[in-house]
């Protein structure tokens, strides 16, 4: 593991519009997973050697000083750029170990993953549960083991995360499913589509929040393309002549997938709208008058 310097490690969001999260927090920086799709990969993010995985320096240090310097109460957020459960996690617990500090110091937190390894941590997401919103987010885009190991070939497939999804909403912690990016001409048909959310019913999870399509940029589309050549023959012709250099590449079938979707989780008693999944996991903490200096 190289370790390289860091100021801060939590940042403030411009707003509380993606899962209502009020800081940002990366420990690591770059991401050993693979996924042929990461926008994480483009050129405006200025990640070189993005597949080596590096954490930051003293990090529990920085945020210990953050925490205690009584910066407003809030969620913070974490695993936007980086999972925050690689591989190296195992060994050196920054994660957990700033999720110590969370609770300590009464934050909440919510979380995007794609591995099994938050397991390890569900007696401290319950600790912070009891006094904080507390919420998991699993990335899963294929219901498919197969197509899910070709996409994300260096995470655990489909079938173990629906059941690490089972196992946090099994202690009682507000959990979902990340389904994005359903990739086009990939993975937009029904069948993924009403399998991932039945799979994720059956789990005990409280929402779904979908990308049916993707987002395109400098860096990420050629690595993106690459990767279909080597994998799927034949549908990078689709994606030039369907979008050509636009950066919103949204399913030529989205209306109707979103039409089965939303069907599917209304059945289900699923959310997927992002306000009502804000305000049901944040229900019952924090009042208006509490979002203020310790």
């Amino acid at each position: 593991m190289e370790f390289i310097p860091a100021k801060t490690l939590i940042t403030r969001t411009k707003d509380r519009s993606w899962f209502g999260t009020r800081y940002n927090m990366n420990i690591y920086k770059g991401c050993s997973h693979g996924c042929i799709y990461c926008d994480s990969r483009s050129s405006c993010y200025q990640i070189e050697e993005f597949d080596r995985v590096r954490a930051k320096e003293d990090a529990l240090a920085i945020i210990r000083k953050q925490l205690k310097g009584r910066i407003g109460a809030g969620v913070i957020g974490t695993g936007s750029m980086s999972d925050p459960y690689n591989p190296y996690e195992k060994t050196y617990q920054l994660t957990r170990g700033a999720l110590e500090l969370i609770d300590t110091y009464h934050f909440g937190v919510s979380i995007a993953t794609k591995s099994y390894l938050i397991e390890r941590d569900i007696d401290l997401l319950k600790k912070i549960n009891r006094h904080s919103p507390t919420l998991v987010k699993v990335t899963i885009t294929s219901c498919n083991d197969e197509l899910s190991r070709l996409i994300e070939p260096n995470v655990c497939p489909s079938s173990r995360r629906f059941e690490t999804l089972r196992k946090v909403a099994d202690a009682g912690i507000f959990c979902g499913v990340l389904m994005m990016p359903i990739l086009p001409f990939v993975e937009d048909t029904e069948e993924n589509i009403i399998g991932i959310v039945n799979q994720a019913a059956e789990c005990g999870v409280q929402f779904i929040y979908p990308a049916i399509g993707m987002t395109m940029r400098l860096g990420q589309r050629e690595y993106f393309y690459q990767k279909l050549e080597e994998e799927f023959p034949g549908i990078k012709q689709k994606y030039e002549k369907q979008y050509g250099t636009s950066y919103y590449c949204t399913s030529p079938n989205v209306k109707r997938l979103w039409s089965i979707f939303t069907a599917e989780c209304k059945k289900c008693g699923l959310l997927y709208k992002m306000p009502d999944i804000i305000a049901a996991y944040q229900s019952g903490f924090w009042q208006d008058q509490q979002l203020t200096l310790f």
